[in-house]
């Protein structure tokens, strides 16, 4: 359990756009600061971080919170668990009893994992550097290759004995459960026995975008027929090799510092040309590019390379899967290495200089690329030419920018000796065949929502709710509430000042209503125990709550969508404020409230009146229908009060 003396000194010290930029590259607009939402995919800039508020709002895709709903939400960690990540960040000291064997097994499974593959990386690690068998089969290989110890230690290798359970039974002994070990993919049971999946193999630890170790890649050393060369951990609740590249998480600050990201094929080319003075690069680890690992780019560049080995036929194959990187939007550029040789090869024999010049000297558009490389593969075969053109076209028709399909097509156009209309024609056609499927694709879904939304009308009756008016009336009390609204003349003729919290809670209470939503009753509250102790909370006290559900629906409804434009700012002109009209706005909010409220029990009496003479209960009736008047003349108030509108939705 931590403390709240502790969890207060986390909060005030992490700031929560230098923690977000560890995950997402921000940049300075007016007061906040904007980037690419790491929740959704999305093209153009909506996520905001307010320093000043110590919240982030998507725009696009609704996600907010504070510095620690962030941490939970895009590691996916308990509360406990984003706070002792930060106080790691930020070097502060937490201090926590050993946890017993019943709290062990309520760790949440996630949890649970992440404990044991960080356990695993240890012994790994221990394995390569202080056990004979380590030393002299996977401490020399690493040798062998040129790899110097302070890079071995940076990317945490390890080695993995040969005997078939070593891992397995030191776990056990440890107490780790057989059964986790199986979840997190160290361990196959096999007729009863467990055995390690990557025994015999050097280990290379796969890192999330916060450095936690979640799966793991092992290379085999002995020649066997049967044997994987790599092996991967597999598909986990923390570990999903479509989304994550190895060595993002020790080159996403060069990467973001050099506006450009290197893309190779394996663990050791990574490894190697950090050793070389190059660290903005990153590995997908053999498997095929997949959207989630190349929006993982985007959120710290928009600029890749590709560095492929001096090998044209693989480089045939490889070419297929670069579409995908063009229609994410990203700038693609190619490096043919010479022949024989791969980054890792190719970086040991080059200064950090020489392989940079190399680069920025060979250096391809990777259309142009394409291009060149499959006329000379075509050569004066018309059929093979023909192929040609529509692969080029198929390539520029899935870039989502209309400026750079136009800057391509002309330029393939010279290459190719075409006219440009030709090109323009072929690439609409693709497009517009990929927009009637993707429309095809919209109408299906359309339909069957449709026809449940159709279903659910027919089972369940409409019922009035206040959930829109309930979330206004906290959004402004939150933001709004210690300002003050109106005066009133007291009995003594004496001047009094109402904040905006007094009207709401006075009203509210006065009348005796309640929220539905609970999470903003307890708001209201919380807020009203605390504003009648003479305390009214701040922004920050509900934004950094101990709820995280609280947390995150605070940050939503504290957070503001727009800055003023700085063409009004320098020109001094006047633009009316949302606080500006809080004395129309705040009782106005309330009373649509109400009114909900009324129309509400209207619907529930109308019922209960003709459930009351069906059943021909008079005396029934005649209360039901005294306070049906009622709630008719109190709602005919309310109405004066809106200015004469009835809202009757």
């Amino acid at each position: 359990m931590i403390d709240r003396n502790t969890i207060d000194r986390i909060m005030d010290i992490a700031e929560i756009s230098e923690v977000i930029q560890d995950f997402v590259t921000l940049k300075k607009r007016g007061v906040n600061y904007l980037g690419l939402c790491p929740f959704h995919n999305e093209k153009t800039p909506s996520f905001t971080v307010s320093p000043a508020k110590g919240i982030y709002k998507c725009f696009g895709c609704g996600k907010a919170g504070n510095v620690v709903g962030f941490i939970m939400e895009h590691e996916h960690l308990s509360y406990p668990d984003a706070l002792r990540y930060l106080a790691r960040k930020y070097h502060i000291e937490i201090v926590e009893k050993e946890l017993s064997e019943e709290e062990k097994q309520q760790q949440n499974e996630k949890e649970s994992l992440l404990v044991i593959l960080s356990w695993a990386n240890k012994y790994y690690h221990e394995m390569l550097f202080h056990d004979n068998e380590g030393i002299s089969i996977g401490l020399s290989y690493f040798k062998e290759r040129g790899f110097r110890q302070e890079t071995l230690k940076k990317f945490n290798v390890g080695y993995s004995p040969e005997k078939r359970d070593a891992l397995t039974t030191r776990a056990i002994e440890a107490g780790y459960k057989p059964d986790y070990l199986i979840k997190s993919g160290l361990s196959i049971e096999k007729n009863n026995s467990h055995f390690d999946r990557f025994a015999g193999r050097i280990i290379f630890p796969i890192r999330s975008l916060s450095g936690q170790v979640i799966g793991f890649g092992g290379r085999i050393l002995k020649s066997e027929a049967k044997a994987a060369k790599y092996l991967n951990s597999p598909e986990t609740d923390v570990y999903h090799k479509s989304r994550v590249l190895y060595g993002l998480y020790e080159g996403k600050k060069d990467i973001v510092a050099k506006e450009k990201c290197f893309l190779v094929e394996g663990y050791t080319d990574v490894m190697a040309l950090h050793q070389a003075g190059i660290e903005n690069v990153v590995a997908s680890s053999g498997t095929a590019l997949s959207n989630d690992q190349l929006r993982l780019i985007k959120r710290f560049t928009s600029n890749i390379t590709i560095l492929f080995d001096g090998d044209e036929a693989g480089l045939k194959a490889s070419l297929r899967g670069i579409d995908l990187v063009l229609e994410e939007g990203l700038n693609v550029k190619v490096v043919m290495l010479p022949q024989g040789e791969d980054p890792d090869s190719f970086s040991k024999k080059k200064s950090a200089k020489e392989f940079t010049d190399f680069i920025n000297e060979n250096e391809r558009d990777f259309i142009k690329f394409k291009t060149e490389l499959l006329i000379k593969e075509s050569k004066n075969d018309p059929i093979g030419r023909a192929n040609l053109i529509r692969d080029i076209v198929k390539s520029i028709s899935v870039i989502p920018d209309n400026i750079s399909r136009s800057v391509y097509i002309k330029e393939c156009s010279l290459i190719l000796g075409l006219e440009e209309q030709i090109l323009y024609q072929e690439t609409d056609k693709l497009r517009r065949g990929r927009t009637e499927q993707n429309y095809r694709k919209l109408r299906t879904k359309e339909e069957n929502i449709s026809g449940q939304t159709k279903r659910a009308k027919d089972i369940i009756e409409f019922r009035e709710d206040t959930e829109a008016q309930e979330k206004e009336i906290i959004r402004i009390l939150l933001n709004y509430g210690d300002r003050e609204l109106l005066i009133v003349k007291e009995e003594n003729e004496e001047e009094k000042n109402i904040s905006v919290a007094e009207y709401i809670i006075s009203e509210i209470r006065g009348d005796d209503l309640s929220m539905e939503n609970n999470n903003y009753q307890l708001i209201f509250d919380e807020y009203t125990g605390l504003f009648e102790k003479g305390s009214p909370p701040g922004q920050k006290y509900f934004i950094n709550h101990s709820n995280p559900e609280i947390s995150s629906l605070s940050a939503q409804l504290l957070a503001d969508e727009y800055d003023l434009s700085k063409i009004w700012k320098r020109h001094d002109n006047f633009v009316e404020t949302e606080e500006m009209k809080l004395i129309e706005l705040v009782p106005e909010t309330v009373n649509s409230f109400k009114n909900k409220k009324v129309l509400k029990a209207l619907a529930d009496l109308q019922e209960n009146l003709s459930q009351a003479e069906k059943n021909n209960k008079e005396e029934e009736i005649s209360e039901i229908q005294a306070r049906i008047v009622a709630l008719n003349n109190i709602k005919r108030e309310i109405s004066r009060k809106l200015g004469g509108r009835i809202i009757l939705k």
